[in-house]
């Protein structure tokens, strides 16, 4: 994994990507430990779920389908307008866990990614404490 495009497709491509994006925000709407992070998003969640989708392909490895749809993103700055502690980022990361165990991924690859994801969750939170 990490290597050229070898955990894009260890996560099913964009459609394995759009179903993980699909479970986390499931978790999110009905985790009790995700109200906080919730409120963060518009009640509408099905942009945000295209949007998790189309970074993690490019952030995998993959097509870059979000800056070809949305423009750049630097995950810190993006979210720095957001009162995200390690509170919200434990909510954010539990969600994701959750999501992973849902898919149908080799378990070194959702220990990989997990840990990956661990990396922007802390800069999000440096970030927005500054």
């Amino acid at each position: 994994y990490g290597v050229a495009d070898g955990s894009y497709q260890a996560a099913g491509g964009i459609s394995g990507l759009t179903k993980l994006a699909t479970s986390f925000y499931y978790y999110m709407d009905s985790l009790p430990e995700a109200t906080v992070i919730r409120s963060m998003h518009k009640s509408d969640l099905d942009l945000s779920v295209k949007k998790l989708a189309y970074f993690l392909s490019g952030w995998l490895g993959g097509p870059k389908l979000y800056s070809e749809n949305f423009g750049s993103i630097a995950l810190p700055r993006a979210h720095m307008h957001l009162n995200i502690g390690r509170s919200e980022s434990a909510a954010w990361l539990l969600c994701m866990q959750k999501a992973l165990e849902d898919q149908p991924y080799d378990e070194q690859f959702k220990k990989y990614l997990i840990a990956q994801l661990r990396v922007p969750a802390e800069r999000i939170v440096l970030a927005c404490r500054t």
